[in-house]
């Protein structure tokens, strides 16, 4: 396989980065997934505007600006023959000493991958189990709006779901708030009203979120955007997940309990998989 890192096509064997690289020591750096379908990266110039974003945030000044590396992404999927895959853009603040402060710290790094990809059946989305985490998303969490290199939350999160023969996990915030899962951003059906937490309050704001949301608008899909305990979502008419890598992904159990469909689900997602088709 074959990487994109700082400016050179390399094998991944021979990509290297330094032992005081501060992603690898603290989490320091940013990172955006983004689906590949007939050799083009889905939405990336949505992804690449976050991670921008993120870096200003962060002040991390990336090495390259986004239109260079779209420019890169079709070289290294062209190389790598993966017309159908997931491409992966790490950004880190780069090496320094020992300790927080990023006082002094080198160059940043910026590496791009790709990586297998599930195979997408038009007709149907993919399924899943959903199960509660005991871990909370602070509501407030400025960083919630990134995608940052630190996801122990989410790590421990999947890991408490497998312990139940879950899928996914489902992340409250501090406030006992639906939040979202920890690789996905969530839906409902209610009374035929698509549904979704706002953003903020422990919600990244999801490049297929926001997806989702352009769908229902051209299909004529009532949407609402509301807070949700996780009771009240254990009586929705259906629950499904949005996620860069899997597209839509349907909920069929939830804490165990079986949970309804929704046509409304279906027809979204072959909408979601025409726009991967054409755009």
């Amino acid at each position: 396989m074959v990487v994109f890192l700082n400016g050179q096509f390399v094998a991944e064997s021979q990509a290297v980065l330094p032992v005081t690289d501060r992603g690898f020591l603290y989490g320091d750096g940013l990172f955006e997934t983004m689906r590949v379908f007939n050799g083009r990266p889905f939405r990336m110039a949505q992804h690449l505007e976050r991670m921008m974003r993120g870096a200003d945030f962060l002040k991390i000044t990336p090495p390259f600006t986004a239109k260079e590396l779209q420019n890169f992404a079709p070289q290294l999927i062209e190389k790598n023959q993966l017309p159908d895959s997931v491409l992966r853009v790490t950004l880190t603040r780069g090496s320094g000493e020992r300790g927080y402060t990023p006082k002094g710290c080198g160059a940043p790094n910026l590496v791009m991958s790709l990586h297998p990809a599930e195979p997408i059946d038009l007709e149907r989305p993919p399924c899943c189990a959903l199960a509660t985490s005991s871990l909370r998303i602070p509501a407030t969490d400025a960083l919630s709006s990134f995608k940052t290199t630190n996801k122990l939350l989410q790590v421990v999160a999947r890991m408490e779901a497998e312990a139940k023969d879950a899928d996914e996990a489902l992340i409250l915030n501090s406030n006992g708030e639906v939040a979202e899962a920890a690789a996905a951003n969530l839906f409902w059906v209610y009374h035929d009203k698509v549904c979704t937490v706002p953003t903020g309050r422990g919600v990244l704001p999801g490049i297929t979120r926001a997806v989702v949301l352009e769908i229902c608008q051209n299909l004529g899909f009532q949407t609402n955007k509301r807070v949700i305990k996780p009771e009240a979502l254990a009586s929705s008419e259906a629950i499904f997940l949005s996620q860069s890598a899997r597209g839509i992904v349907e909920v069929t159990s939830f804490d165990g309990e079986p949970v309804g469909q929704s046509p409304l689900v279906e027809k979204i997602h072959r909408s979601y998989c025409e726009m991967l088709a054409t755009e």
